[in-house]
């Protein structure tokens, strides 16, 4: 049997990890400021995440949401605690599609409508009606395209208002990203948030704020949607929670009743899973890393505006993206390759950096030598294209 072959692959194999580094089995060490798509958030094989989950391991890996799981309760408790939603429910997964999907599906059990309002650069998943809100042709099969998905433009108030007037009486729900991850870093404004909180409480449909890759404080905030002032009827959250463990959750206003039967999951939940989740947050809480994101993320931006030719730099916290010149579109490859950096892309031009919470100002400051280097000497070294075994994507 071989490999489903559906990612392009960087020539690296990555074996080990610790804070904001890796090593891969030649034992060349690199700077990790893409932390899997964002899932890194306290660093890598934290230790107290370490010691929690071998402690789990060995007393109970996993039982089903047959009986009662206590660290469930003690999760959902941590979790509104630090979040400041004590109010709210959990329901837990594995992913954030997974979280996804189960959002849409409670708003339309909650108003019983079928229509949903998703904007364009959307990622909310791969998997049937998250594929359908997303805003990406090529993650979507003929099976998950829905009539009833409206793809409006993101940060146009005008749009989405007169498509209430248009469709008042079938809309479930608004699915957004405080801001868009793999659409390219690009943030909902304060303006925006607080109209589609308008629209929706107005026409009794669900907001749903999709924190999967911004939320968990990345972006300094516990939710981007903090940072505006805008409460979501329904928070999802799935990439940074277990910081690495396969975990995610859909956190329910208390005006949404839960009935057997609604949802379900095999996995979801699972002793490892909550506990891998509870590591994080204490780690986060004992260790400030929201301060920490926010001091280091606005001293990176602060460097990047000051570096010749990079553009329009943008972003809360450790979630930042810029831009460079056609000329320039080789610059995520040779940073890899000649500086032992690992950065994320959106399109061929846009650069995100999405480290740890933990990433340290030293750690920071190397980037923006190591940036300003290979600027200085050039990025046609390696070239970009599907022949070249380095190439990222």
């Amino acid at each position: 049997m071989t490999m489903f072959n559906v990612y392009q692959l960087v020539n690296r194999s990555i074996i080990r990890g610790s804070g904001s580094y890796v090593w891969d089995d030649t034992g060349q060490k690199y700077l990790d400021l893409y932390g899997g798509h964002a899932v890194i958030s306290i660093g890598h094989a934290h230790p107290h995440w370490v010691q929690r989950i071998t402690h789990q391991l060995q007393t109970l890996p996993f039982y089903s949401n047959s009986v009662i799981i206590p660290l469930q309760t003690e999760l959902a408790h941590a979790l509104g605690t630090i979040s400041g939603k004590e109010d709210y429910q959990l329901f837990m997964s594995n992913s954030g599609a997974e979280a996804n999907e189960n959002a849409l599906k409670l708003a339309s059990f909650h108003n019983g409508r079928d229509t949903v309002i998703a904007f364009r650069g959307s990622f909310h998943g791969r998997t049937s009606l998250a594929a359908a809100v997303t805003d990406n042709a090529s993650n979507r099969a003929p099976v998950n395209y829905a009539g009833n998905v409206i793809v409006l433009p993101f940060n146009n108030i005008q749009a989405t208002e007169a498509c209430f007037q248009n469709n008042r009486d079938s809309i479930a729900a608004v699915i957004v990203e405080g801001i868009q991850g793999v659409g390219g870093i690009h943030s909902a404004t304060a303006e925006f948030l607080h109209s589609l909180r308008t629209l929706c409480t107005r026409h009794n449909t669900v907001l749903i704020a999709d924190e999967v890759q911004c939320g968990f404080g990345r972006t300094g905030n516990f939710f981007y949607f903090d940072r505006v002032g805008v409460t979501a009827d329904i928070y999802t959250t799935a990439k940074g929670m277990g910081n690495g463990f396969p975990v995610a959750g859909t956190i329910i206003s208390p005006n949404i009743r839960p009935r057997y039967g609604m949802l379900g999951t095999t996995f979801g939940g699972n002793p490892l899973a909550c506990t891998a989740a509870l590591a994080v947050l204490e780690v986060l809480q004992a260790e400030h890393l929201l301060q920490n994101a926010t001091n280091i993320g606005t001293r990176l931006q602060q460097q990047l505006r000051q570096v010749p030719d990079i553009q329009n730099v943008r972003g809360s916290g450790l979630m930042i993206g810029f831009d460079v010149p056609d000329s320039l579109r080789h610059l995520r490859n040779t940073l890899l390759t000649n500086q032992k950096i690992f950065t994320g892309s959106a399109g061929t031009n846009t650069l995100r950096l999405l480290p740890a919470l933990s990433l340290t100002m030293r750690d920071a400051d190397d980037f923006i030598l190591a940036l300003k280097t290979e600027l200085r000497n050039g990025t046609h070294s390696v070239p970009r294209n599907s022949n070249n075994p380095d190439a990222v994507q």
